[in-house]
């Protein structure tokens, strides 16, 4: 029995699913390991370089989002009113570059330059592809697109730490089964330094493949028929012009909206939380439980793998029953709620384990949903400069939460006092996300 034949929309949606998020997805993962490979390559790099420590790892890792903070709005709006594939095409070179410039510090002030400039030049690529998400998909298929673009970053998580590992034992020794065992060094560089190498190359090659791989809009794409790019096209003006109910937001009112202002408090909330806690799960774990490095790589691969099958099932059920209010509330409390008792499992690594692997779950499930908001209220240039804005404000947390959790170390020897904090953040986030209101499913 033939299966009925596609109806022009239907066979749109399922080629730019298989066309554009490979590549976004690919081009995510390589993004989130450069910007979270320090969180591995500290691990040495603190031996190696003296003046080195967990502040000033945690400050470094911070420093990377005021960089980025300053160039997020004009980086949504180039996608928006310019062309989404030269734009991440430059983002992506330059990224690669100064991911790679960090094999060169020698100084605490030569780390924090260079995570500057990384911040800098990555601006813009993640709310670009939210806004470039826009332009290809219908509401009905959004928070899915999300989902299958935001698990690149549980996805990083995952592939980058036995590489990582690999790498890091470049210039080192080890005692293994008793024997001692010499790792000489790479065209004279150590193994922190190759981390920070090897993984800026594909960023540099992949953003020239960009050009080549994603298509602008539906009217530009050859690999769609006549008849998909109109159905298409017309489906999405038709979302935009409802969206907007006939009132046209200019971008200066977008920034000014309370509803924007409060999804921008409530994402910096929930970085603070998540990026503080992946920036130093390894730390944790290593200084909790006295972990081999292979051993270690292997344990923090697992709370990044329950990400991936959060935000999957989250962005599949947001989008099956229409409700984006508590599909991006309830994974924060779940996710602060793991972070608040994690204190209190120390001594039980299984335990310890499985309440990050319930802490990453949470603060990567609600993404689909939350990303979805938006675009609920606000259309084109006005969404663009509010998820540009949200992105922007919301990645400020990315550093204080490092930074708290260094400094908080560094001052009482205890991660506990950083932990809570981190909680306490993310119920401050799950409030707000559920006042607000937006996304309720609708009661027919």
């Amino acid at each position: 029995m033939t299966s009925p034949a596609l109806s022009p929309l239907d066979s749109a949606r399922r080629k730019a699913f298989r066309r554009l998020l490979p590549v976004l997805f690919l081009s995510y993962v390589i993004a989130y390991v450069d910007r979270q490979n320090v969180a591995v390559a500290k691990l040495t790099m603190v031996k190696a370089l003296p003046g080195f420590d967990n502040a000033v790892i945690g400050l470094g890792a911070g420093v990377f989002f005021l960089g980025y903070f300053l160039l997020e709005i004009p980086g949504s709006l180039m996608v928006e009113r310019w062309s989404a594939r030269k734009w991440i095409c430059r983002i992506m070179v330059s990224w690669g570059l100064m991911a790679g410039l960090t094999a060169a510090v020698t100084t605490p002030n030569q780390f924090y330059a260079v995570r500057f400039l990384l911040g800098l030049a990555e601006a813009g690529f993640f709310p670009g592809v939210i806004v470039y998400l826009t332009h290809w998909f219908t509401s009905r298929d959004r928070a899915k697109a999300l989902s299958y673009f935001l698990i690149a970053t549980p996805f990083a998580q995952v592939l980058s730490p036995k590489i990582s590992n690999a790498l890091l034992k470049i210039g080192t020794t080890e005692i293994v089964d008793g024997q001692t065992i010499t790792h000489p060094l790479v065209m004279g560089m150590q193994g922190w330094q190759w981390v920070y190498v090897f993984w800026a190359i594909p960023a540099v090659l992949l953003g020239f493949g960009v050009l080549f791989l994603l298509t602008d809009r539906p009217q530009q794409a050859k690999w769609l028929t006549p008849e998909e790019r109109e159905a298409l096209e017309t489906q999405l003006a038709e979302e935009r012009a409802h969206s907007t109910r006939g009132k046209r937001m200019t971008v200066g009112e977008a920034l000014r909206h309370p509803k924007v202002l409060l999804m921008a408090l409530a994402y910096f909330c929930t970085v603070t939380g998540s990026y503080g806690i992946e920036f130093f799960m390894p730390s944790i774990l290593k200084d909790w439980y006295k972990l081999s490095m292979d051993d270690l790589t292997w344990l923090i691969m697992l709370p990044p793998f329950m990400a991936v099958l959060g935000q999957l099932f989250t962005g599949w059920s947001s989008d099956r029953f229409k409700e984006r209010r508590l599909h991006a509330t309830l994974p924060i409390v779940m996710g602060a709620t793991a972070l608040g008792l994690l204190p209190f499992t120390q001594g039980n690594l299984v335990v310890t384990v499985a309440f990050f692997m319930i802490a990453f779950a949470g603060f990567k499930a609600y993404m689909p949903a939350f990303w979805s908001l938006p675009n609920l209220f606000l259309a084109e240039a006005a969404a663009a400069g509010s998820i540009g804005l949200i992105n922007s404000v919301g990645n400020l947390g990315g550093f204080l939460g490092p930074t708290i959790m260094g400094k908080v170390e560094t001052l009482t020897g205890s991660y506990a006092g950083g932990l809570y904090y981190l909680c306490g953040s993310m119920l401050v986030a799950a409030t707000i996300v559920f006042k607000l209101g937006l996304g309720a499913k609708k009661v027919v």
